[in-house]
């Protein structure tokens, strides 16, 4: 029986804007039925675009490197490595990188998410 480990660098990035999105958790390469788990990168002074929420289920963020800058329902907090965020059902987010060095998270969600079943607000941007 093979073990449902996965190596990051074995996923292929999507380049998408403000980031570099690997999914490595998902039901197509572990089998996943009740989540998934996706990496994103954002480099130095680079935002999360557009705006999204999760109408179906629930987003928590891990930052494992670097330090930015969270909003959610138009609330921006400052995050760092070591913080966890918890982005409602529903509830509108963006992240960004104002630190120096890349920024790496780790995001979860339940139930099973893709791109698909984001929700897009392109007219919703952090404040200058």
């Amino acid at each position: 029986m093979k073990l449902p480990i996965i190596d990051e660098t074995t996923i292929e990035a999507l380049n998408l804007p403000g980031r570099d999105l690997r999914w490595i958790i998902t039901k197509d390469n572990v089998s996943a039925q009740h989540c998934t788990m996706c990496m994103i990168e954002v480099e130095p002074g680079q935002t999360v675009r557009p705006a999204h929420s999760h109408p179906n289920g629930e987003e928590v963020i891990y930052l494992i490197q670097g330090s930015g800058r969270v909003m959610i329902d138009g609330v921006i907090e400052p995050v760092k490595q070591g913080c966890a965020v918890l982005f409602p059902q529903g509830s509108i987010h963006m992240l960004q990188n104002s630190g120096e060095e890349l920024m790496k998270v780790v995001c979860f969600f339940a139930p099973p998410s893709d791109l698909s079943t984001y929700k897009f607000f392109d007219d919703i941007s952090f404040p200058e």
